[in-house]
Order: C-alpha cells, then structure tokens, then sequence
C-alpha cells in the first residue's frame, strides 16, 4: 500500500484529501473540519489503496493518530480506519472564484473529482463540507 503525502479525514462514509504546498493551512482545515465532526485519518501522510475502481484511504503507521497543531506541536487524536476518498481539494491562492464542475486528478491510477479552494477564507471548513456534498463521488 504506497503512501501519499496528504491530509485525509472521513465526513460521514466519505474520505475528503487535502493538498497543497507547506504552510497553506491543510493541518489547520483538518482541524476546523475535526471541531465539525469529522474524523482523521491522517495528518500529512495517508496509506492509499484501490479497490474496486475506489481510492480508500488509511492512517499511514508511523504518524496514526497525530496532527500537527501549529505553536503546540503534534497532538493526539482519535482516527478513522479507513474511507473511500470521494473528493481532492488543492488549497491554492490562485483558485478559480467559481467552478460549475470540479475538474479531476489521478491519485494511485484512480481518477478523482479535485476542486482548488482559496486558503485564506475564514469559512474554508464549511466550503470544504459543501464541496463534498457538491462535487464529491457518492458512497461506495
């Protein structure tokens, strides 16, 4: 099961993956997410695996269970095992102010729905939830 450097947490059924370049915010999106009820399922590093035309995502074993919390460090958290990743989204200062379809990224041979989110919003948490309900496959 190769690893991917990612942030990946579980809404619901579904397996949200977030990218983007060091300092842009994806521990912190985690975070915000995590305090609306999502759960963690890894910070920075993700276990991939295909099955069945699907890209379930896992802890990665050596950071299970930790996220970093920037100025208190790595900090310990309950995890999801394991969930089908339904939507990619790239924090990234240059997205687009609007998308009527999100476009896709191939992730481990498997295409997924991307969608670039602007990292500065103070309401980034909901727009994520609102993207995956939006643009987000639909459960396995």
């Amino acid at each position: 099961m190769p690893a991917h450097q990612a942030t990946c947490l579980a809404i619901g059924s579904r397996a949200l993956m977030i990218l983007g370049p060091p300092g842009t915010g994806k521990s912190s999106l985690a975070l915000a997410l995590i305090d609306r009820g999502a759960v963690l399922i890894g910070d920075d590093s993700v276990l991939l695996e295909e099955r069945g035309g699907r890209l379930f995502a896992r802890p990665h074993p050596k950071t299970r269970g930790l996220i970093e919390v920037r100025n208190l460090g790595l900090v310990e958290i309950p995890v999801c095992e394991e969930a089908p990743i339904a939507l990619v989204i790239r924090l990234d200062e240059d997205a687009p102010r609007y998308v009527e379809a999100a476009p896709t990224i191939e992730v481990a041979s498997v295409t997924l729905p991307m969608l670039p989110l602007w990292p500065d919003s103070p309401v980034l948490a909901l727009k994520a939830e609102l993207a995956l309900k939006r643009f987000g496959l639909s459960d396995v």
